[in-house]
């Protein structure tokens, strides 16, 4: 989230993959760029520091420059279920240093834009997808219930499902049936000194009055959150849990 977002994610995801505590790195960089979307600068300094894929969400052609270079860049990725018309690709199937894995991002459409079906468009990608490897989703949503729908959804077909969109980080990691790794929300790497990333006077200010406000991203108390998942190369989710990490 934001510029504190970016420099959490620089000075505590990447080194984590470097001290070899991680072998892969997904990223959402949703709200990288002030908050919404994210442009082909900071995308490539994410890839060339060590992120191996980038998904996206609702907020993805924010920045115009953006369109063309989802077209260029393989490892950055949509929502599947958009229309084929929008610029990009919703899957894709990367080599990572603990060999090939496929990252496929959807989105939600409970309180929503009248997307495609998120459920179908899962089983379209896995009828394509390559087989015994690991498949890792975000399910990028804002209910709850549409999420965990997902997860049941999927479990035993992929490794893991994430949710991701709210901000907030929720604390129901677990192993579904069949040994898929699940999580509703991954949370937000930025300030928690904030509402949802944001400067809480702006915020409070449309809550209070009703009236617009300019929205800018807050840079105290800055965490990195994810979800952590341990899997065999065959795709069998072994272990999952949160991870928060202050930034100094």
């Amino acid at each position: 989230m934001g510029s504190a977002g970016r420099k959490a994610f620089m000075e505590l995801a990447i080194p984590m993959k470097k001290r070899g505590e991680v072998d892969v790195i997904i990223v959402n960089g949703e709200n990288a760029a002030n908050g919404k979307g994210i442009n082909p600068k900071m995308a490539a300094a994410f890839l060339e520091a060590g992120a191996d894929v980038i998904t996206l969400g609702d907020h993805t052609y924010d920045q115009q420059q953006i369109m063309p270079y989802l077209n260029e860049e393989s490892r950055i990725i949509r929502p599947a279920n958009f229309t084929k018309d929008c610029p990009g690709k919703g899957w894709v199937t990367v080599d990572t240093q603990a060999g090939p894995l496929t990252v496929v991002n959807l989105i939600g459409r409970v309180f929503m834009n009248p997307y495609d079906c998120p459920f179908r468009k899962a089983d379209q990608i896995l009828k394509l997808a390559p087989r015994n490897q690991p498949i890792f989703v975000d399910m990028h949503a804002e209910a709850t219930s549409e999420k965990v729908a997902m997860g049941w959804h999927l479990a035993g077909r992929v490794t893991a499902v994430a949710g991701t969109h709210t901000h907030v980080q929720t604390s129901d990691a677990r192993i579904l049936e069949n040994h898929t790794a699940y999580l509703t929300d991954a949370g937000m790497t930025g300030s928690k000194d904030s509402i949802i990333g944001c400067e809480r006077d702006a915020v409070m200010k449309r809550f209070l009055t009703g009236l617009p406000a300019r929205f800018e991203p807050a840079s105290e108390n800055v965490s990195l959150e994810g979800f952590r998942v341990s899997a065999t190369r065959q795709g069998i989710a072994t272990a999952c849990e949160t991870v928060r990490i202050q930034l100094p």
